[in-house]
C-alpha cells in the first residue's frame, strides 16, 4: 500500500474529456490498497479569463488583492468538483476539497501567499473512507479564514507540501512535458531530458525561469525530503525525479542546465549619494512592498562627487508596484533619475558540477560573444551564473549557451 500524492496543471484538466481521461489513467494505475490524493489547478486558461474579467471592471485589478483572490479561488473549484464527479462516474468513491478544508493555512500577504501549516485531519478521513481525495491548488485560507493564492504555479507547492504533511510515499507532478530538460525544448532545439536532478539544481533552474516547477514547491520537497516526479499527462514514460542526490554513476556534466526569463524589467535608480544605508532604503521599502529583487548592481559614478546607479531586475508583474515605491524613495534620496527597461531577459547556467570546474564562466561569455550577444548585468551564485540579455536575443543566446555545454551529437 502507498499513499501517493498526483498533481495536474491547467493543460491536463482542460476539458471535461481531459479531466475524465485524468481520472481513468489515475485509476488504471492504482494498486487496490493504494491511497491517493489528487491535487488540481483551474482549467486551462480559466485563471487568465478570471483575470480579465477583473480588468473589465478595473485595469489594475490587483490593486484589491483579497478580492483577486476571492475571484481566482473559483478557479480550482471548478475543477476539483468535475474531477470528484468523473472518478465517482467510473464507480470510484471520491470527495472534492478546497484549499481551506484541506487544512492548508497560509500568511495573509493576498496573491503571493506561502504555506505557513498544514492540518491535513479532513484529508486522512476521507481516504480512510477509500475516498480519492480531490483538493484545489493554488490556495489556502488565512487566519481570519479568507482566501489567500499562491502564486503562479502555486498549485506545485501545494502538492509538495501536502505530500510533505501527509508524509506521503511519493508526488508526482503531472504535466505537458515529459521531464525536466536541459533547456527549454520550445526554445533550445538540442534540449535532452535529464532521468535525475537534484533539489538544489532544480530550484536554481526554478528560480532562474525554468516553468515546470514553482521554486517554492522544490524546497518544500527538500525540507520533507520527498521524491517529485515530474512526468506527462499524455505519456506512461519516465520523467525526470528531483531528489536529494544523484543515484546514477555517471555525472559526466559541467552544468546541468540552461533556464531563461523574459518575465524581467530593469530598474535603475540614477545619482544618488554613496553612503552607508542608501541600498537599505530601497531595498527595504521594496521587501515591505513584496516585491523580490535579483541581479542587484551598484556602479560609481562620479568618485569626486560620491555619486551612485543602482541597478537590479524585477519581474513584470512587480514593475507596477516596484516603479510606485521606488518612484517614492529616489524623490526622497535626491535621485537624478528612475529609468525602466522591459526589453530585457535572463539567460542562466546551473549546474553544481560548476564548482570544481574554473572556466565555466568564461566558456558562457564566449558562446555569448561568438553570437554576437551583448551582456548588460551579470550575477552569479555557487551553482549558477545569469547574464542579462536584449530579450529579442534570448532564443539565440539560450541555443549559443546550450550549444557549447551540450553539444549536438554525431
Amino acid at each position: 500500500m502507498a499513499l501517493i500524492v498526483k498533481k495536474f496543471g491547467g493543460s491536463s484538466v482542460a476539458t471535461t474529456e481531459k479531466i475524465m481521461n485524468v481520472a481513468k489513467r489515475i485509476l488504471s494505475e492504482k494498486q487496490p490498497n493504494d491511497q491517493i490524493v489528487v491535487v488540481v489547478s483551474a482549467m486551462g486558461d480559466t485563471t487568465d479569463n478570471l483575470i480579465e474579467l477583473a480588468q473589465g471592471i478595473n485595469k489594475d485589478p490587483y490593486q484589491y488583492t483579497r478580492e483577486m483572490d476571492m475571484l481566482l479561488t473559483t478557479g480550482e473549484q471548478v475543477s476539483i468538483a468535475l474531477l470528484a464527479m468523473a472518478f465517482q462516474t467510473l464507480g470510484q468513491k471520491a470527495v472534492s476539497l478546497t484549499g481551506c478544508l484541506a487544512g492548508m493555512k497560509t500568511n495573509d500577504v493576498h496573491t503571493k501567499g506561502r504555506i505557513q501549516d498544514i492540518q491535513p485531519k479532513r484529508v486522512h478521513e476521507e481516504l480512510d473512507k477509500g475516498n480519492i481525495v480531490v483538493v484545489a491548488g493554488f490556495q489556502g485560507v488565512d487566519e481570519k479564514g479568507d482566501p489567500v493564492t499562491l502564486g503562479r504555479g502555486g498549485s506545485d507547492t501545494s502538492a509538495v507540501a501536502l505530500a510533505g504533511a501527509l508524509k506521503a510515499d511519493t508526488c508526482e507532478i503531472f504535466t505537458d512535458v515529459d521531464g525536466v530538460y536541459t533547456a527549454d525544448p520550445r526554445v533550445a532545439k538540442g534540449a535532452r531530458k535529464m532521468k535525475e536532478i537534484t533539489y538544489n539544481e532544480m530550484l536554481e533552474m526554478a528560480r532562474l525561469g525554468a516553468g515546470v516547477m514553482q521554486p517554492r514547491s522544490v524546497e518544500m520537497g527538500e525540507y520533507f525530503h520527498i521524491p517529485i516526479h515530474v512526468r506527462s499527462t499524455f505519456t506512461t514514460e519516465p520523467g525526470t525525479i528531483i531528489r536529494e542526490d544523484y543515484t546514477m554513476e555517471d555525472k559526466d556534466f559541467v552544468i546541468r542546465g540552461v533556464a531563461h526569463d523574459k518575465d524581467v524589467a530593469k530598474v535603475a535608480v540614477l545619482g544618488i549619494p554613496n553612503t552607508p544605508g542608501i541600498a537599505f532604503e530601497i531595498f527595504s521599502a521594496l521587501a515591505d512592498a513584496h516585491v523580490d529583487v535579483d541581479m542587484i548592481v551598484q556602479s560609481i559614478r562620479n568618485v569626486e562627487t560620491n555619486i551612485t546607479d543602482m541597478v537590479f531586475t524585477v519581474s513584470l508583474t512587480d514593475l507596477p508596484t516596484t516603479k510606485e515605491v521606488v518612484d517614492k524613495v529616489a524623490d526622497k534620496l535626491k535621485a537624478v533619475a528612475v529609468l525602466v527597461e522591459k526589453d530585457v531577459a535572463k539567460v542562466s547556467i546551473v549546474g553544481a558540477g560548476m564548482l570544481g570546474n574554473p572556466g565555466t564562466a568564461a566558456r558562457m561569455f564566449g558562446a555569448l560573444s561568438r553570437a554576437g550577444i551583448n551582456i548588460d548585468i551579470i550575477s552569479t551564485s555557487e551553482i549558477s551564473v545569469s547574464c542579462l540579455v536584449r530579450r529579442e536575443q534570448m532564443e539565440e543566446a539560450v541555443n549559443a549557451i546550450h550549444d557549447e555545454f551540450f553539444p549536438k551529437k554525431g
